[in-house]
C-alpha cells in the first residue's frame, strides 16, 4: 500500500449563506413551531422548535459552496475539472455578473451560483469533448480565485 500523496492547496474559499438569510430561514421555521404550539401542547411545541434549530443547522450546511484549486484542479461544490482545460479566468462586475447569470446566459454553461451573492468568476472550458462553454462561480474573493487559475494554468 503506498501512501497518499500531499495534496497541494492553492486557494480555499466557502460561500455561506448570509446572517439575514438564515434569520428569516428561522423565522419561518419558528413560526412553523409557534403553529405546532398553538394547535398541540408545549411538548410539540418544543420539539418543533429544536427540530427547527436543527434544520437551520443542516440547511446552512447544504446551501455552502465550496470553492478550491488543488492538485492541478478546480474544485466547486461536487463538480471538478483539471486546470489545463481552462482559459481566461475574469472578474466580473455585479452588473457583468447579473447579466452573464441572466439575459447572456448560455444554457450550456456551468452554473455555481448563490443568489445571496453578486460578484462572481467567468472561466471558459477548452475542451473539445465537453459541451460546456464556461464555468459562472459565485465567489466573495474574485481577486484572489483569478490571479491563483491564471497563476496555476
Amino acid at each position: 500500500m503506498q501512501p497518499e500523496k500531499a495534496q497541494k492547496i492553492h486557494f480555499v474559499e466557502v460561500v455561506k449563506p448570509p446572517l439575514w438569510l438564515l434569520a428569516f430561514i428561522f423565522f419561518l421555521l419558528a413560526s412553523l413551531a409557534l403553529s405546532i404550539w398553538a394547535a398541540f401542547d408545549d411538548r410539540a411545541g418544543l420539539i418543533a422548535l429544536v427540530a427547527s434549530i436543527i434544520v437551520l443547522f443542516v440547511v446552512r450546511k447544504a446551501m455552502a459552496m465550496r470553492i478550491e484549486i488543488r492538485d492541478g484542479e478546480l474544485r466547486v461544490g461536487g463538480a471538478h475539472i483539471e486546470l489545463k482545460y481552462l482559459a481566461n479566468a475574469q472578474e466580473l462586475s455585479v452588473n457583468q455578473m447579473r447579466l452573464t447569470r441572466g439575459r447572456d446566459a448560455d444554457p450550456a454553461a456551468y452554473l455555481a451560483l448563490r443568489f445571496w451573492q453578486p460578484h462572481g468568476v467567468k472561466v471558459e472550458v477548452r475542451d473539445d469533448r465537453d459541451p460546456t462553454p464556461y464555468w459562472l462561480i459565485s465567489s466573495k474573493n474574485t481577486k484572489g480565485l483569478v490571479e491563483t487559475l491564471r497563476k496555476n494554468q
